[in-house]
C-alpha cells in the first residue's frame, strides 16, 4: 500500500486495481452522483478501463499530486477519495483560467456528516502549502451543492465567484451555475487553521 498522507482518522493512499468494486459502488450511489451526473452511475468498465488507469498515470506525471483513496484508519474501510492536482484542462467554458491546485473529494454516503471531507481537505491543503510549493488551492461545485460548499468553507477556502460551465448533459440545478472557492498560501498562514 503506497500511503500518501495520514490524518488522525484517515489514510490517503494510491489507487490500485483492488479498489475497483469500491469505486464502482461509490459511483453507483445516485445520491453521491447527484451533483455530478444527475444520479447516473459510472459504468464498471469505465471505472476499470478509464478511471483507474488515468489515476495511476497521474502519479507518474505529477509527483505528489493526484487522486487518493481514503481509508478509515480504525477499520481499514473504504470511504471514498480525494484529489489534489494541477488541473490539466486549465480553462473553463467561459474562457477563465483555473489557477492553482484543484481540491476535490467524493465520499460514501455512510461517511457524510462525520468530518472526513474537512479533515482530508485540510491535510491536503497543509501538505501543499508546507511542502509542495503550492501558492493557491481552489475547489469547484454546483451552486446548489450546499454540503460540499460547507466543506470548502470549513477547510478554509473562501467563495470567489459563480460561473456557468457547459454541461454535456444538463442535470437538475445546473441552471444556477457553479461556484469557485479558493485559498492562497498567505491567507492560510494568516488564518492558521487548526487540524480537523
Amino acid at each position: 500500500m503506497r500511503v500518501f498522507l495520514e490524518t488522525d482518522r484517515l489514510v490517503l493512499r494510491r489507487v490500485t486495481e483492488d479498489d475497483l468494486d469500491d469505486l464502482v459502488a461509490l459511483d453507483g450511489d445516485p445520491e453521491v452522483m447527484r451533483y455530478l451526473t444527475g444520479g447516473r452511475p459510472t459504468p464498471r468498465e469505465v471505472v476499470r478501463d478509464e478511471v483507474i488507469p488515468r489515476w495511476t498515470a497521474f502519479y507518474e506525471r505529477y509527483d505528489g499530486y493526484g487522486y487518493w483513496v481514503a481509508v478509515e484508519k480504525a477499520t481499514g474501510g473504504f470511504l471514498g477519495w480525494f484529489l489534489f492536482r494541477p488541473n490539466p484542462v486549465g480553462t473553463r467554458a467561459d474562457g477563465t483560467v483555473r489557477e492553482g491546485i484543484e481540491l476535490g473529494y467524493r465520499l460514501r454516503r455512510s461517511a457524510w456528516g462525520r468530518g472526513y471531507a474537512t479533515e482530508g481537505s485540510r491535510a491536503l491543503i497543509r501538505k501543499g502549502f508546507t511542502g509542495a510549493g503550492v501558492e493557491r488551492v481552489y475547489a469547484e461545485t454546483m451552486t446548489v451543492n450546499a454540503a460540499s460548499r460547507r466543506v470548502m468553507e470549513k477547510a478554509g477556502l473562501r467563495y470567489v465567484r459563480t460561473f456557468h460551465d457547459d454541461f454535456p448533459e444538463p442535470i437538475p440545478g445546473d441552471e444556477h451555475g457553479e461556484v469557485e472557492y479558493a485559498l492562497t498560501k498567505a491567507e492560510w498562514e494568516a488564518a492558521a487553521l487548526p487540524p480537523a
